[in-house]
């Protein structure tokens, strides 16, 4: 069983989305199939397809989630520390080209959201950064063509 890293901050969220669908999706899913089995003849009941539907999507969403917290190598982040960016870090770049700044923590697969400014460690311009320090310029192929990033601040937030 291949051990995934996650932060703490990740496993939580996980544990947060397994008791939402446990306590409240699974419940209610239940509940619509037992109304729409009421209704009779299961043949051609759509409510009862929709909810048996869901059930299934609901089911395998827990068999996910449950899966992810039992390979989950929690890495509590403010425990880290260093001069070279690694799992948990948070980088803060600068476009080379643009002069852009950019600000991102390495994160595992799963809590990956760029939005948030949280980058898989799977991903092309993690994977460069990985090992580097303050200074260095890292190269990452985009679909845009090679980007040149400076890195100019690790963290350990």
């Amino acid at each position: 069983m291949e051990k995934v890293p996650m932060t703490a901050e990740g496993y939580h969220a996980l544990d947060e989305d397994l008791k939402r669908l446990k306590t409240i999706e699974r419940p209610s899913v239940i509940a619509a199939i037992a109304e729409a089995r009421a209704h009779g003849d299961l043949s051609e009941n759509a409510e009862y397809h929709a909810a048996k539907e869901r059930q299934g999507w609901i089911e395998g969403q827990i068999a996910d989630i449950e899966d992810r917290m039992a390979r989950a190598q929690v890495i509590d982040v403010s425990k880290l520390s260093g001069r070279q960016v690694k799992f948990g870090a948070t980088v803060s770049v600068v476009d080379e080209d643009t002069e852009d700044e950019a600000r991102y923590q390495i994160v595992g697969e799963h809590e990956a959201d760029v939005k948030s400014g949280k980058i898989s460690i799977t991903s092309p311009i993690a994977r460069a950064m990985i090992g580097k320090e303050t200074g260095d310029v890292v190269e990452v192929n985009t679909p845009g063509g090679v980007k040149a990033y400076e890195i100019v601040k690790v963290e350990w937030i």
